[in-house]
């Protein structure tokens, strides 16, 4: 079959190849891929930036969101049969959407939301699984709490958006001048356009933020959460939790390292940080499609790309040129 893969780490280390079809173990469902979602994950994968903790090794094929069709499933499955249209962020080391098939344990698929075409429904489960994970199971957010959410016409800032306004917060984001309609059409309550107006200059109190940008903006988003207050960071240096989620617990020191300038600030602040990396789950999969069915979430697509030009989406995304999620379709 056709795969994009990865012979050896770096930024031009992804290329169109002949692969095997995947095997299929008893607890896997094979997936026939109608779309595939473009993530900067793909991008931090393929350059080896998670090298000494997910141990991919390479030639492995890229893509870490799907919506296709069963083709097959294990012996051991239950709930799936063939031709059911699913959608899944396949676990880590089991990556590979960006090819004609792939098999997923079924523990991290879920039906696809009938309301969503298969280039909607490949552009959100990463994004909602993240959205929804730091939200509801790390931040615990509350009716009535202030959150704030970087980048919020963004692939996953739109979906953040939308999660936290589902969860009853106040919700603040940052955008730029042409996307103000866009990200108060998705639920945020206050937008800082960020071209004129410096976010930790206007706001202040805040529970929880969302950081997808790292750097000083992360720095600055500690001073505007309030007392005990916590800033979630995909982006920003990982900490020794990230190590113990990953299963390797030796490298937590390292992790301890590399966060500590970040950790230091926030505890003088009175606030806390944490470093969130999303995982796969197909149960909280078949929740947010009920949200989706029911309107309360819904995909923002950029645009689409055939399967053939999945190094231009790359390109695409990673030129900063996309304002919503970015999908390669078969």
């Amino acid at each position: 079959m056709k795969a994009f893969t990865v012979a050896r780490y770096g930024p031009d280390a992804l290329h169109l190849s002949d692969v095997p079809v995947p095997a299929v173990g008893p607890r896997d469902v094979l997936v026939e891929v109608r779309a595939a979602g473009i993530n900067p994950l793909d991008k931090m994968v393929r350059n080896g930036e998670f090298k000494q903790l997910l141990k991919y090794k390479p030639p492995f094929v890229l893509g870490h969101d799907v919506a296709g069709v069963v083709t097959r499933v294990g012996a051991d499955v239950r709930g799936f049969t063939v031709g059911d249209e699913v959608y899944a962020r396949p676990r880590d080391l089991r990556i590979g959407t960006f090819a004609e098939l792939i098999a997923i344990d079924h523990d991290d698929v879920a039906l696809k939301p009938r309301s969503l075409s298969f280039a909607e429904a490949g552009a959100v489960p990463l994004v909602a699984l993240a959205a929804w994970q730091a939200l509801v199971d790390v931040a615990h957010v509350e009716p009535g709490q202030k959150v704030l959410v970087h980048a919020g016409a963004g692939g996953l800032g739109s979906t953040v958006v939308q999660v936290a306004k589902h969860l009853g917060a106040h919700v603040a984001t940052t955008a730029h001048t042409n996307d103000q309609d866009k990200v108060r059409e998705l639920g945020a309550d206050e937008v800082i356009d960020y071209t004129r107006q410096d976010f930790a200059d206007v706001l202040s109190g805040y529970d929880v933020v969302l950081d997808s940008l790292g750097g000083p903006t992360l720095e600055k988003s500690l001073t505007v959460l309030s007392p005990g207050g916590l800033a979630i960071s995909v982006v920003g240096p990982p900490d020794p939790a990230f190590a113990r989620q990953l299963g390797h617990p030796v490298l937590a020191p390292v992790m301890a390292a590399l966060s500590r300038k970040v950790r230091k600030q926030a505890r003088k602040l009175g606030v806390r940080y944490t470093f969130f990396f999303m995982h796969a789950d197909g149960a909280q999969l078949k929740t947010l499609a009920a949200l989706y069915d029911d309107g309360t979430l819904g995909p923002v697509l950029d645009r689409t790309f055939d399967f053939d030009q999945t190094l231009e989406a790359m390109a695409y995304v990673e030129g900063g040129k996309a304002h919503g999620k970015v999908v390669v379709t078969q």
